[in-house]
């Protein structure tokens, strides 16, 4: 399948750069899987849409502030660095730029110097193992030393840097925020569950796969970078029930999406409590087995977002769809407005 069947023409002043006031002010995109209709609401209307028995699973994870400006303890050149996982110990995966000055062996230095690295390997991509030495908790330095690390295609500064997390994030481990989630209020969530829709957390940290464009001209042959999930026994018990009952599982971004049918495809289209690593990458012609129906963002081009999306609802209703918003100026990506998909 040719990466040129998931591209389209967005104008570049559609992407959102800032968050409006009002988190559930933004647009909604509602469409149906099967039909391809589209109607148009405010997020808040979102609770019209659901049914009592329904199960909303929302991504808790938090975003680390993961962006970290440093020197090279030999030179002085200035080295960013951005963490990706955490591997082992104080070993971290991380992308540096620019990257040709960091090879093993390289010391880099943060701030006040209470913060240190030393690379010990090398991955493609600008990708770099570093290993960190500290005084304290490295969480609390992190958060002295660091920057909210916004993707590259937001050029405006964040006022309020808990406006890159949801209002429920508390799961520290992602280097972006999972934005679909983004939208919620904790009234807007409050009245969902007194409507009678149950709500439920995973946790998926957030790594390099939201950072990797498909760079292969066939999708087939794309790898995914995988990323630690983490699935509590209470979640697995509810999502049990609310399928056996005829509920329905409706996912809040990818990233709950691509935790719930890694775990439902391992277990016959049941869920368990467990934690691990997914390299998951669904696109078109993949069967979905944990989710019917998505609550996510209006994704890049090309991307592995946009291939996801396709598959629950049909690549040419997507793209139907996304050719819609761009004429109805809906705004694009991180802070900008969501799509429904039922």
């Amino acid at each position: 399948m040719k990466i040129d069947l998931f591209d389209f023409e967005l104008p570049e002043e559609l992407i959102a750069q800032t968050p409006l006031p009002n988190r559930d002010a933004s647009r909604l995109m509602v469409l149906n899987k099967k039909t391809g209709e589209i109607h148009h609401e405010t997020f808040r209307n979102i609770i019209s849409y659901l049914r009592e028995g329904d199960c909303l699973v929302l991504n808790d994870t938090r975003v680390m502030p993961a962006r970290l400006y440093g020197e090279k303890t030999d030179t002085g050149a200035n080295i960013e660095v951005l963490l990706l996982k955490q591997l082992e110990g104080d070993r971290w995966e991380t992308l540096v730029k620019p990257a040709k000055r960091v090879k093993v062996g390289t010391e880099i230095t943060f701030g006040d110097g209470r913060l240190k690295a030393v690379c010990v390997d090398t991955l493609e991509h600008g990708g770099r193992v570093l290993e960190f030495s500290y005084q304290g908790i490295f969480y609390e330095v992190l958060e002295q030393l660091g920057e909210m690390p916004l993707p590259p295609y937001i050029k405006e500064k964040l006022e309020d840097p808990e406006r890159y997390q949801t209002v429920y994030a508390r799961e520290v481990g992602s280097a972006a925020a999972p934005t679909a989630g983004l939208h919620f209020t904790k009234p807007l969530l409050d009245d969902i569950r007194a409507k009678g829709v149950h709500i439920a957390f995973i946790t998926l940290h957030v790594g390099l796969g939201t950072f990797r464009p498909v760079s292969v001209e066939n999708i087939e042959e794309h790898d995914m970078h995988a990323e630690f999930y983490q699935m509590p026994g209470e979640t697995a018990q509810l999502l049990n029930e609310v399928r056996q009952q005829g509920g329905r599982i409706i996912a809040v971004g990818t990233t709950s999406t691509r935790t719930l049918e890694t775990i439902a495809t391992r277990h016959d289209g049941k869920f368990v409590a467990e934690s691990g690593w997914t390299d998951i990458f669904i696109y078109p012609g993949y069967e979905f087995k944990g989710i019917d129906g998505l609550v996510t963002n209006f994704h890049l081009p090309k991307s592995t977002l946009i291939m996801l999306v396709s598959a629950l609802a049909g690549r040419e209703n997507i793209l139907h769809a996304y050719h819609v918003a761009v004429k109805e100026r809906y705004r694009f990506f991180s802070f900008g407005d969501a799509m429904l998909i039922i």
